[in-house]
């Protein structure tokens, strides 16, 4: 299955427009999008810009319904009252109520999760680490996927607000044997800002749409389209 991936959103409603675009080409099958759909350099009094943001996620997400979407931190700090770099107390409010309306527009609540699985690919926000599974499932069922899946998808702030979680951890900075059986299944990432769309081993690094804090752009911004089945991808501007 060809899955076109919307990066790390930060209050930039346009690249829903460009995901939309690409999908009626035919490029892909369908989207996964890694959120983090609030807050950028700058903008924390820009409500207009916020609501814009998860307007045009909400409409995407009722478009194309089989869209699947990975918490991010930025998003879940609204979520848990966790106050981080770049959060917005004038957009508090603004950030709950849409999302809610966000999950609301789902035809499945379980479309949005930590993490999602299609064939041997998992997609998800920072990066899933072997240890991390060892930690917060039983030894049994080490190797099941499903039920890895399952577990950690039902975690709460308490064992999800932490550097080693999949909504904090990144794995650009580590050694590939961290990261849960890296010989069997494929990471999308989001949550570190690259310089282009990397695939090492079995990390596919897609946050290229950040940027410095003049607003300059860090990466291509590009969207990347991974074959489930084969891993390749090939990247969109």
């Amino acid at each position: 299955m060809q899955i076109l991936i919307i990066p790390d959103v930060h209050l930039k409603p346009q690249l829903f427009a460009r995901a939309s675009a690409i999908l009626q080409e035919g490029k892909a099958d369908k989207a996964v999008c890694l959120m983090d759909l609030p807050d950028d350099w700058n903008h924390e009094f820009d409500l207009e810009l916020y609501e814009q943001t998860f307007d045009a996620a909400i409409q995407f997400a009722k478009d194309y319904p089989e869209t699947l979407w990975c918490w991010g931190n930025h998003d879940l700090s609204y979520v848990w009252g966790m106050r981080e770099t770049g959060y917005s107390w004038f957009a508090q409010s603004t950030v709950s109520r849409k999302l809610i309306q966000l999950v609301d527009a789902l035809p499945d609540p379980k479309q949005i999760a930590y993490i999602h699985r299609i064939d041997d690919v998992l997609f998800l926000h920072g990066g899933l680490t072997d240890s991390f599974v060892r930690d917060h499932t039983d030894a049994a069922d080490h190797d099941d996927i499903d039920k890895v899946l399952a577990t950690i998808n039902a975690l709460d702030c308490e064992d999800m607000w932490n550097d080693n979680s999949p909504i904090w951890f990144r794995p650009q900075y580590e050694s590939a044997a961290a990261l849960y059986k890296p010989g069997r299944f494929l990471q999308v990432t989001g949550h570190t800002p690259m310089e282009q769309i990397d695939r090492s081993g079995n990390l596919l690094s897609c946050d290229v749409f950040s940027t410095y804090r003049d607003g300059s752009p860090i990466g291509p911004c590009a969207f990347p389209v991974v074959d489930t089945e084969t891993w390749i991808f090939e990247q969109i501007k």
